[in-house]
């Protein structure tokens, strides 16, 4: 049995960052995927699709990630349930990141990464001139 998914899109709101009751930090964010095809109307399409992120992954999507920004996630789909406040049963389809790779640069002025202590990538390096290539 295999459950595997990928997938790339754009961001269409910040991450939402909380914490469990034990102190286990868990972002939530969705993404926004064009089909590859148009409708019959000449429209593309898209599907937009709910991404969770536990314990540091969750809390690097949340530091370095914003609205607008491409993102490539791989995980798992999840089905679970749960009651509504109105009592109802309802079912949520998402996808537990195991990886997201941030695949563009934020604009400047717009979706720069908020900072942090341990933020992945965005230190500059300086090179040695004497380097072969």
């Amino acid at each position: 049995m295999l459950n595997r998914i990928i997938l790339i899109g754009r961001l269409t709101r910040d991450p939402e960052l909380r914490y469990t009751p034990q102190g286990v930090p868990v972002a939530h964010f969705s993404l926004a995927i064009d089909r590859p095809f148009t409708s019959q109307s000449g429209q593309r399409e898209t599907d937009f699709v709910d991404c969770v992120a536990w314990r540091k992954l969750g809390e690097t999507v949340a530091n370095h990630l914003t609205k607008g920004r491409l993102a490539a996630v791989e995980g798992r789909l999840q089905i679970r349930s749960y009651e509504a406040q109105d009592g109802t049963r309802r079912r949520v389809a998402e996808v537990v990141a195991d990886n997201v790779q941030f695949l563009d640069r934020p604009r400047d002025g717009q979706g720069s990464p908020r900072p942090s202590e341990d933020s992945p990538g965005d230190e500059e390096v300086s090179l040695p001139d004497d380097l072969p290539f």
